[in-house]
């Protein structure tokens, strides 16, 4: 997963979604990055979305997440599908990736590894 400042410069995303939008009528045709929206950390609506993106809508481009995006996230957020994001101003990019490398493996299976670990 790739860490941005809020102070990155940012290439235009293709497709912004509202966190009330359904991915499943979006039309993706052409989109390479699409930007789901945090307005608040405790809202997890753009998880949803994401995976939705990643499973039954076979998106293969960048999902960026955006808002309120805070470390402790980052770790759930890649395993939803989600492949940058960009960090509240108050968070720490080093402890971000840090926090990515923290485990090695999931019991469950999820976006990147669809197997739960004990049928590996």
């Amino acid at each position: 997963m790739k860490l941005l400042s809020h102070t990155d410069a940012l290439s235009a995303a293709d497709l912004q979604m509202a966190n009330d939008a359904d991915p499943l009528l979006q039309n993706l045709s052409g989109v390479q990055t699409i930007e789901l929206h945090f307005p608040q950390f405790t809202d997890g609506r753009a998880f949803s979305q994401a995976l939705m993106l990643r499973k039954r809508c076979g998106f293969q481009g960048d999902i960026r997440a955006t808002g309120d995006v805070l470390v402790d996230q980052l770790s759930q957020m890649q395993r939803c599908g989600f492949s940058s994001a960009v960090l509240r101003a108050d968070q720490d990019l080093v402890k971000g990736q840090a926090l990515l490398t923290h485990f090695s493996a999931f019991y469950q299976g999820d976006v990147s590894q669809p197997q739960p670990l004990f049928a590996r």
